[in-house]
């Protein structure tokens, strides 16, 4: 077999073989990951990129240190999501960094977490004084989660006592609904009176019919 069609077969193999293992590991998003999680995510594209291209060994080799990690890695999660005291020290626990507007200098020498590193995720979230912050906390993924003081914090409806009108998922969904049957000449939707204003205010038109309805 020439060594074209073994790298095919092989890459087909690692591609499938990859897209199934990463299901099992789960969906969290690049910016939800720890630190061991891109690490591990590192290694298992490194496994499957030895087991296309490698061919001075066999691919059972590779396939299963492949597994293996992937099964550490599924074995990890379990283990933390059972056990609290587990996920402590494997995980880490979020750590405040800034309390009442002053930085825990003691907090930020035992995770190496350099000042100017914090004044640019709080630039991030559009915080340019320490002084304006009430709590900022270093979460596991590295993110920073910040508090602003309460006089810093931004106006809202409930402060100034103006009522709002719930509008719910449905608002989102019946929009979304009526983009995707934008192509249709008419679109008759059923309701009961009561609910007629709901769909008015999105632009539909109230109208006569006639029904038979059995209970």
């Amino acid at each position: 077999m020439s060594e074209t069609l073994v790298v095919m077969v092989r890459a087909v193999i690692g591609f499938f073989t990859l897209l199934i293992y990463t299901r099992m590991l789960g969906k969290q998003q690049l910016s939800q990951l720890t630190y061991f999680d891109y690490i591990l995510g590192i290694t298992i594209g490194s496994m499957a990129a030895a087991l296309t291209t490698d061919l001075s060994s066999t691919a059972w080799p590779h396939w299963v240190g492949l597994t293996v990690w992937t099964a550490a890695g599924l074995a990890m999660q379990w283990v933390t999501l059972k056990w609290r005291f587990a996920s402590k020290y494997i995980d880490g626990e979020p750590t405040v960094v800034i309390m009442n507007g002053k930085i825990m200098e003691g907090a930020m020498r035992k995770l190496r977490y350099r000042a100017s590193d914090l004044m640019e995720q709080l630039r991030v979230k559009d915080v340019f004084d320490i002084g304006e912050v009430e709590f900022a906390i270093l979460e596991t993924n590295g993110t920073l989660s910040v508090l602003r003081k309460t006089q810093f914090q931004p106006v809202t409806r409930s402060d100034m006592n103006v009522s709002t009108q719930y509008q719910g998922i449905g608002t989102e969904l019946v929009r979304r609904l009526l983009r995707r049957l934008n192509g249709l000449y008419m679109v008759d939707v059923l309701c009961d009176p009561d609910v007629q204003p709901f769909y008015a205010r999105l632009g539909m038109l109230p109208s006569t019919g006639m029904m038979i309805r059995r209970v």
